[in-house]
């Protein structure tokens, strides 16, 4: 099945009348507030059922929100042609220099890279490590009967047929997250290519969105790409198992995406040394049973808000997702947040602001 662009029109409610921590905050403002998003597809699976609970709350708010990509969505909260944007991949410095006002990221969930790949007849879990990974994307390992790959995978008969890579054309934080990884794995990636949400592919064709690499790598013999787990999940592909700092191969699964946030909690609640102490990455955690290519997505919103209204009712919908919306995550391949990490978004939350005044109590 191919995931089709999201366009959600959505019910967002003032959830806090009953004034507990989960449902929190004041409530938001009256009726036919119209909020414009854009951005990620790595996050779109969860957000689309977010949006589909969270409608049944209050019909006053609606939201329209286009799953254009990561890229899309920092140019289009930059140039305040939506509410908010949504990025896999943090905002560098450069970026957030040019927006007109102090822009913040806030983690909404956590989610999972995976190389995925269609291979007659082989297993539904072929074993990769970074050095195998790195070569396939370099145009160096161009075989799926290459002897690196054959040595990671014993017992396994591997064809005599090209490797068709599958790469993003949009910008994209889901290249972002996995060109990270390959820059921490490979001195000789970091050089040659580099990282970003944008790229000049060594090697290998080119689709639109996580749906568009997933359609493409389906309906290809012999290709492998890059997707967000639930994206192979839904459409059915196969996906690696990698092998870790540690020199373990994990399976990409809720466990092992939370092992992964695991040593980054400390640093992304300390005292902030960076533009945004929230905006951190995970990829290549130390862990034995951590996932290498795992992320945190944002969504990215003016700390000072231009409109009250929508940005009451923005603040009131992060707060319900962070909250009641987390248990709605692992059934769709999302790690919940890390407690001390919701704990640290609370905060940030609350320190949003309409021309002066905080949204939230």
């Amino acid at each position: 099945m191919r995931l089709a662009p999201l366009t959600l029109v959505c019910v967002l409610a003032c959830a806090a009348a009953c004034g507990s921590r989960e449902s929190g905050g004041p409530q938001a403002s009256a009726a036919n507030i119209n909020l414009n998003g854009a951005g990620a597809t790595f996050p779109y699976p969860l957000y689309s059922k977010w949006v589909a609970e969270y409608e049944r709350r209050d019909p006053r708010v609606r939201i329209n929100y286009q799953s254009i990509g990561s890229g899309g969505g920092i140019r289009q909260i930059t140039e305040r042609t939506v509410d908010f944007g949504a990025s896999d991949a943090p905002m560098t410095p450069e970026q957030l220099a040019r927006a007109p006002g102090k822009l913040v990221h806030i983690p909404m969930t956590l989610g999972a890279v995976v190389v995925t790949y269609n291979l007659p007849n082989a297993p539904a879990s072929l074993k990769l490590g970074p050095e195998a990974v790195t070569g396939i994307f370099l145009g160096e390992i161009t075989k799926w009967d290459d002897p690196r790959l054959a040595a990671l995978n014993p017992g396994v008969t591997l064809p005599a047929q090209t490797i068709t890579v599958v790469h993003r054309t949009d910008g994209s934080g889901t290249t972002a997250v996995f060109t990270d990884y390959l820059a921490k794995v490979s001195p000789a990636w970091k050089e040659k290519v580099g990282t970003g949400t944008s790229v000049r592919w060594p090697a290998g064709v080119g689709g639109k969105g996580n749906e568009g690499v997933a359609g493409t790598v389906k309906t290809t013999p012999g290709a492998l790409g890059y997707v967000e787990l639930a994206y192979a999940i839904q459409t059915k592909l196969p996906y690696a198992h990698l092998r870790n700092r540690a020199g373990q191969f994990v399976e990409p699964a809720i466990p092992s995406i939370t092992a992964a946030a695991a040593g980054h909690v400390v640093r992304a609640i300390a005292p902030a040394r960076e533009a945004d102490e929230l905006a951190v990455s995970i990829t290549d955690p130390a862990g034995e049973q951590a996932y290498p290519i795992a992320a945190f997505t944002y969504v990215l919103v003016y700390q000072d808000a231009p409109d009250r209204a929508k940005g009451e009712a923005l603040a009131q919908f992060f707060w319900w997702a962070i909250h009641d919306g987390q248990a709605l995550a692992p059934a769709l391949h999302y790690a919940p947040l890390p407690p001390a990490v919701v704990t640290k978004v609370e905060a940030r939350l609350k320190s949003l602001t309409a021309g002066g005044q905080p949204l939230l109590p």
